[in-house]
């Protein structure tokens, strides 16, 4: 059996950044609630520090068929490679001052954390699950199966304002070391 975390990335269609994602840089994350996967709720805005939050569209769950067509959506596979390279590198990240890490997608929290434990993340997964958090930032979105997901994008942010924005995320397993190599260019440059 292949490994799931293991993509041909050239089979599948890149995202292309639409300047949907354009506004985000220098604004402040919005103050609400997000219930996290260790049972807290989290106000992303109220947090200091480095914070970083990797926006998926949705996992995959081994006994559920994806959304038909889903692979063929640009962006929308690699949700699990893009969790296990954060959860590869967590220790890193923290290294580089990152004081919180989180994934986010619309899914509920139930649903997120079976794939918290199987994955064995070290870091929470939030639920936007009534898209107040996507409303509130205008993040990019798109349909499939009927259900209104989440553009894949990594935000950054400094004390609740984000420092930095990857949109579009291709490949998503090199997600982490995008954000690694950013933190590391800002400690040289600071």
């Amino acid at each position: 059996m292949a490994n799931l975390n293991e993509v041909d990335w050239s089979r599948l269609p890149a995202p292309e950044n639409d300047g949907a994602a354009d506004h985000l840089l220098g604004s402040a994350l919005p103050s609400l609630s997000l219930k996290a996967t260790d049972g807290r709720s989290i106000d992303l805005s109220a947090l200091a520090g480095t914070t970083v939050v990797y926006i998926y569209p949705m996992t995959g769950r081994p006994d559920t068929p994806l959304p038909e067509g889903w692979d063929m959506i640009p962006g929308a596979r690699g949700c699990t490679p893009q969790s296990c390279a954060f959860r590869d590198h967590h220790a890193e990240l923290q290294e580089l001052g990152v004081a919180q890490l989180f994934g986010l997608s619309t899914q509920d929290s139930a649903y997120q954390q079976e794939a918290a434990e199987r994955l064995h993340l070290p870091f929470p997964l939030l639920s936007d699950e009534a898209l107040r958090f996507a409303e509130a930032l205008k993040l990019p979105t798109f349909e499939a199966a009927g259900q209104r997901l989440l553009k894949r994008l990594t935000l950054i942010a400094d004390n609740g304002r984000i420092a930095k924005v990857f949109y579009p995320v291709f490949p998503p397993d090199r997600s982490a070391e995008d954000v690694i190599a950013w933190l590391q260019d800002q400690r040289r440059d600071g």
